[in-house]
């Protein structure tokens, strides 16, 4: 049995004990903050599979930390909508809306959604060319094992959607994230510091990464997702901070980017901290309209925050990119701009088909790599080389 469907098993658990939230006070148009923390704890201690369970209505929330570990199993039945307030007082840097921390066994489900109203403080908190870090995510999942996320909606995040730091053996199936293209920093799924994370039949529209991954993102699988707006599907930013570890086993397969910004591609920081991404596999994507469809970038550099004369010290190897095709936004389709002091290594393209949107040839450019090109080729990539 997969390991899949062993999660799935868990939503399916006979008579489990039922924690509702208006059992502990909890009334719709009105802030649920301490019944949902009451019910969590009930639940959490709950000897035999739980539920916690959300009923349809809107549900104002100011924050919740729902922490374990948990006696049981635990399933977090949402169908209605969670709602913050615009309220910031007591958020650092970081800090979820929602955040679940220190699971084993979680279940979140039931089509509901977790609405950031992001909105009343996009291009309102922070100035241009500064990140927003005080601003709270919609949901973080710290440090969860063996568990599965599906079925539910991260509306207008007033930063990143959903965060997944320190996680291992857990699913997103199913899931949205709904932003504006203009909205900044509300990446789709952001991983770090995880191990075998799957995400699968996700629809994100955002205006950052649709998904990104951090450093220490192991044995990550990305199927079916569909993207756009927003900056694609991205591995990195690597390199700006000390002690990063490894990024290792990234598989990225059929999915559909639209009108984003970018297509898939590895970011690095120029003059950064020694790293490493390997094993990096991008296939059956198919590209609508999207710009720098192939993109690995060793010279990323947000603000101009940095030293790009100093080349990076993140060195990528063992990359392919097979079966990608569509159009692009950009005539520059093809772009692999590796380090000069540590060269991409092993990096291939498998039938590449591109056609450009505008006017002019469609082209690629190359720097310090040399790719092993096979299949069908249109642009054709490092003609230079």
């Amino acid at each position: 049995m997969t390991c899949l469907s062993l999660l799935l098993g868990l939503t399916l658990a006979a008579n489990p004990s039922v924690f509702d939230v208006r059992t502990y006070g909890a009334k719709p148009n009105m802030d649920i903050s301490q019944a949902l923390s009451t019910a969590w704890k009930n639940a959490c201690a709950s000897l035999t599979q739980s539920e916690l369970f959300i009923p349809n209505g809107v549900f104002y929330l100011k924050r919740a930390i729902l922490q374990g570990p948990c006696k049981a199993p635990i399933k977090v039945q949402l169908q209605g909508t969670l709602r913050a307030t615009n309220d910031l007082t007591g958020f650092n840097e970081e800090d979820g809306w929602v955040t679940f921390k220190y699971i084993n066994g979680l279940t979140l489900m039931g089509g509901g959604t977790f609405d950031g109203q992001g909105k009343s403080v996009w291009g309102k908190q922070c100035g241009q060319g500064k990140y927003c870090s005080k601003l709270p995510m919609n949901i973080r999942f710290d440090y969860i094992t063996n568990s599965l996320v599906r079925d539910i909606i991260s509306l207008d995040s007033k930063q990143f959607h959903m965060n997944v730091l320190g996680c291992q053996n857990v699913t997103f199936l199913h899931v949205r994230a709904i932003a504006s293209g203009s909205s900044p920093n509300t990446d789709g799924i952001h991983i770090g510091r995880s191990f075998g994370i799957n995400i699968t039949d996700a629809h994100i529209q955002t205006g950052d990464d649709c998904v990104s991954l951090g450093d220490g993102s192991k044995k990550i699988t990305i199927t079916k997702v569909t993207c756009g707006p927003g900056h694609g599907i991205s591995v990195g930013s690597l390199g700006l901070y000390k002690n990063e570890q490894p990024v290792e086993g990234v598989f990225v397969r059929n999915c559909t980017l639209i009108n984003t910004m970018n297509g898939v591609r590895i970011k690095t920081w120029p003059d950064s901290f020694v790293g490493s991404a390997s094993d990096i596999h991008f296939e059956d994507i198919i590209m609508e309209n999207s710009g720098n469809p192939i993109l690995i970038d060793q010279e990323y550099c947000l603000w101009n925050k940095c030293n790009k004369k100093v080349p990076s010290k993140i060195q990528i190897k063992d990359v392919t990119f097979k079966d990608i095709r569509g159009t692009s936004a950009t005539a520059n389709a093809i772009n692999l701009i590796c380090s000069s002091g540590f060269p991409c290594q092993n990096i291939e393209l498998v039938d590449i088909d591109l056609k450009y949107n505008g006017q002019g040839h469609i082209t690629s450019q190359c720097k310090n790599v040399k790719p092993k090109i096979l299949g069908v080729h249109n642009p054709t990539a490092c003609l230079a080389n």
